[in-house]
């Protein structure tokens, strides 16, 4: 009897110096977030909302900042910024002979004078903006609704490839449509096509967490690479960068882009695919334009890689750009690089203050920065109809009731908030004054506006404009708009709830 006494006193006395040791060591893991906070200047709110996480969450806060802590993503976009400049300096040191030279040289015939444009102070903008694509004419540029049919575009389009297949996607899932995508791709990679798809790891965890892409490793010609800010033996560990963009190029003259990601959730609602037919847009794209999205598709490759930068900077890559339709386009990608920093931000602030009689957002997800804010109730305010279309049904649902504690300042100023109903929506796009429009990936949250790499196409096209609008208006006629008077009776318990969710939208 004493000797079991006499060890569970021991026993006891080990466990109190373990949770002693373990609770010193939180302590030290915490105070060294601090420290790691305030050594450069931030976002006071996203600093307050990392120390009170940490601190009143020690070890979960701890682990969650670790992984998605905002200070680390300097150091990410210091490596992508030298690894595009390497990729571009290698393309031009052939002194204007380097097929991309030469392509280059051949698209700045289709290059449109901002000055000869409706609006050139809105394209200095983007001249700031995005210096590396101006404004491009000879495009034409098709819009594919509804999902499931731009789906069956996208297949058949990969049936027709004969030289190379360049493929970005968030997420690619170990479903009907991924596998669909996959057997398509093998079938043109053991032709003799170069097939070559990058996805985002973090999107496209699920299917490899069940080994998806380990089963098509042997596959000649087909190269399946993660877009990973985790890679130890690249000293990349950052769970924040994530690749974004929609993107798929055959043979450098045909492409497709905007919201589409490769899921079942795009099919038509039936007994098996329940939640399912979400709605969203995407878009074909031929003319000068494909040239960037081509060469934006094969800078993160090389990122990404180890590729030899000889092998992805043939003629072949570069076809030249024959116009192929009248619309006049220009690509504005974003990211969390110096020069890209807040580019979909400042493409969205643009529409907003350029904007004189109307302006119309469509994004499922609504949690712009205070500056987007103010510019939209600014817009309003000054006479803009402003039109802003939501899901009502989220598959972010925290967002959604963050996105909510922003409505009270929108409706005041004279925005009008159409919520649509389920399904889910997903489209991304906007016009403005039946002129401008921007399709693509970027969403109007704080991690697509400020981490995510993004695509979007700028079109300036009246009859473009007044077709997407066309397009757009079967979402708001399942749409309800929401009223002011309406949106003040809801519950107080609600809007606590709206109030503690936007407190972490920053750091979500």
């Amino acid at each position: 009897m004493n000797a079991v006494l006499m060890m569970a006193a021991w026993n006891g006395a080990d466990t109190g110096r373990l949770i002693g040791l373990l609770s010193a060591l939180i302590f030290i893991g915490n105070v060294w977030v601090l420290f790691h906070i305030l050594k450069r200047p931030r976002d006071a709110r996203s600093s307050l909302l990392w120390i009170f996480f940490v601190f009143t969450f020690p070890l979960i806060g701890l682990i969650a900042y670790v992984l998605f802590g905002i200070n680390t993503v300097p150091q990410k976009r210091w490596s992508k910024l030298y690894s595009d400049a390497v990729f571009r300096q290698h393309q031009d040191s052939e002194k204007g002979h380097s097929p991309l030279a030469e392509a280059y040289a051949r698209r700045e015939e289709e290059r449109i004078d901002r000055e000869t444009t409706a609006d050139p102070a809105f394209h200095r903008i983007l001249d700031q903006i995005a210096p590396e694509h101006p404004l491009l004419g000879g495009n034409a540029i098709e819009p594919l609704a509804p999902a499931d049919q731009a789906l069956e575009a996208i297949f058949a389009a990969i049936r027709e490839a004969r030289h190379h297949i360049h493929l970005t996607t968030y997420i690619l899932e170990d479903d009907y449509v991924g596998r669909r995508l996959l057997t398509g791709l093998c079938r043109q990679a053991k032709a003799g096509v170069q097939v070559r798809v990058l996805y985002d790891a973090f999107g496209s965890a699920h299917a490899t967490l069940r080994g998806f892409f380990r089963r098509y490793r042997k596959i000649p010609n087909l190269e399946l690479v993660p877009f990973s800010q985790s890679h130890f033996p690249k000293r990349q560990f950052q769970l924040n960068l994530r690749l974004h963009r929609k993107l798929l190029i055959i043979d450098g003259t045909l492409a497709f882009t905007g919201g589409v990601n490769f899921h079942d959730i795009y099919l038509p609602a039936n007994g098996e695919n329940r939640g399912a037919g979400v709605s969203d847009l995407h878009f074909m794209v031929r003319g000068p334009i494909v040239l960037d999205l081509q060469y934006t598709f094969l800078r993160d490759w090389f990122y990404m890689t180890d590729t030899p930068i000889e092998t992805i900077s043939g003629a072949a890559f570069y076809p030249p750009a024959t116009p192929c339709g009248e619309l006049p386009a220009r690509l504005v990608n974003s990211s969390p690089q110096l020069q890209l920093a807040s580019a979909a931000t400042n493409l969205f602030f643009a529409l907003a203050t350029r904007a004189t009689r109307q302006l119309i957002l469509v994004t499922p997800y609504l949690v712009p920065s205070q500056a987007l804010l103010l510019a939209l109730c600014q817009a309003a305010a000054r006479g803009v109809e402003v039109k802003i279309l939501v899901p009502r049904k989220n598959n972010h649902p925290t967002i959604r009731i963050a996105s909510q504690a922003l409505y009270r300042p929108l409706l005041v100023a004279g925005v009008t908030i159409f919520e649509r109903r389920p399904p889910f929506m997903h489209t991304k796009a906007a016009v403005m004054d039946d002129r401008i429009s921007v399709i693509g990936s970027a969403n109007l949250d704080p991690r697509s506006l400020d981490f995510n790499y993004e695509s979007n196409l700028v079109i300036e096209s009246i009859p473009f404009a007044q077709r997407l609008k066309a397009l757009l208006a079967d979402d708001f006629a399942r749409a309800d708009a929401i009223t002011y008077p309406e949106w003040r009776r809801r519950p107080k318990i609600r809007r606590l709830l709206e109030n503690f969710f936007n407190l972490f939208h920053p750091i979500a």
